[in-house]
């Protein structure tokens, strides 16, 4: 398949695979699509481990990264972030997430363990994320894709001067316009049902309104696509490709825990939920007891990025370990950003198998809609 997309990028099939595991992101790539890297969630030295070796896997393919560059986040004082952060977190809250461990039984992990807040926390600002676009602009990246926001002038500027593709996710006509104004070259219109930060609108009703908003600025449908046939009906809106992120949580390469894969398994497309609790923004993930927690009268609620991760990325930290041996209550708890096409998730694959059949199932429906014409 040919289109503004394959042509930007200089890729075979139209398809992009967003994922945090580079083994997923290097099998997309390999299979003919674009893998692109989530990288907020890594330091600048893992960051550029992981991109080294997927340098190594692609042997000169195009692949991508992906950041968070919000547009609105707590303030902190630069000559002590994460310290200024921390003061502002409330005890209440302190309070609250240390009664969710207690009460679902949840062990303490080592202090030496606990980094993954403060390091998420600091790459959300500024700082973090320039050192991150130091390490992705070091790398033989095609693209660079900002999650939440308007990207900075100095993203789309660094990006034109190094020929790397400066795209964005939009959720509405609103944010399309403003990213249009930035300079954004790629347009990703990302329906509510996908996994992770979203709005409110439908992919199907998104997806149209972007293209006639964009113009000759070629746009991605994402959200709720995870087949062949919706990758078609995606190109049928006007899409000139499609982004997809949670169906790769469903491959053998994802790194996320078992035990959460074998609830996205056993899930239906209802049992998704949007909330604040985990990032400060509303992002979709599966519905657990952690939801029904911090929905109670008694909750205090969520906090704005990035104190939310700052809080509570410890307790999901000990989460995860205790669900990985089988802890009654972390499992009740247990959850991850996936979107409503989880319903659909029957058995562990291989990413490249995904993505093969993604692109061969929608070039079959491609051929069977043709020939509905007399």
């Amino acid at each position: 398949m040919r289109t503004a997309l394959t042509d930007m990028l200089g890729v075979a099939e139209p398809l992009v695979g967003f994922n945090r595991s580079p083994a997923v992101v290097a099998a997309v790539t390999n299979a003919g699509g674009f893998g692109v890297l989530a990288a907020t969630a890594y330091t600048p030295e893992e960051l550029d481990a992981q991109l080294t070796w997927i340098d190594r896997q692609v042997g000169g393919k195009p692949y991508g990264v992906d950041v968070l560059v919000p547009a609105k986040t707590a303030k902190g004082d630069p000559a002590d972030l994460i310290a200024s952060l921390r003061a502002q977190i409330p005890e209440e809250h302190h309070a609250f997430v240390a009664g969710l461990m207690d009460k679902y039984g949840i062990p303490e992990r080592k202090a030496a363990e606990d980094a993954s807040a403060d390091e998420l926390s600091a790459a959300i600002n500024p700082q973090g994320v320039e050192e991150l676009l130091d390490v992705a602009f070091s790398h033989k990246i095609s693209l660079v894709a900002n999650a939440l926001g308007t990207p900075p002038p100095f993203l789309v500027e660094r990006g034109k001067r190094a020929g790397v593709v400066v795209a964005a996710l939009v959720g509405s006509a609103k944010h399309a316009r403003r990213q249009l104004e930035a300079g954004v070259e790629l347009l990703i219109a990302q329906g509510t049902e996908a996994g992770g930060h979203t709005g409110t609108i439908a992919t199907m009703i998104l997806t149209p309104e972007i293209v006639d908003i964009a113009g000759d600025v070629p746009v991605l449908a994402a959200g709720g696509i995870a087949s062949g046939r919706q990758m078609a009906a995606a190109l049928a809106l006007g899409a000139a490709g499609v982004w997809c992120g949670s169906v790769w949580l469903n491959s053998h390469e994802d790194i996320t825990p078992l035990p959460v894969k074998t609830k996205f398994l056993a899930a239906s497309s209802g049992d998704t939920v949007r909330s604040p609790t985990r990032t400060g923004k509303p992002a979709r993930q599966l519905r657990s007891a952690w939801h029904e927690e911090w929905e109670r009268p008694d909750s205090p609620g969520a906090l704005p990025m990035p104190l939310q991760p700052m809080l509570v990325n410890d307790a999901w930290a000990r989460i995860d370990a205790a669900a990985e041996e089988g802890n009654e209550g972390a499992l009740r708890l247990e959850s991850f950003f996936i979107g409503q096409v989880v319903g659909s998730f029957q058995q562990l694959r291989p990413a490249a198998d995904i993505a093969r059949q993604l692109v061969d199932d929608c070039a079959a429906r491609l051929r069977e809609l043709s020939g509905l014409l007399s």
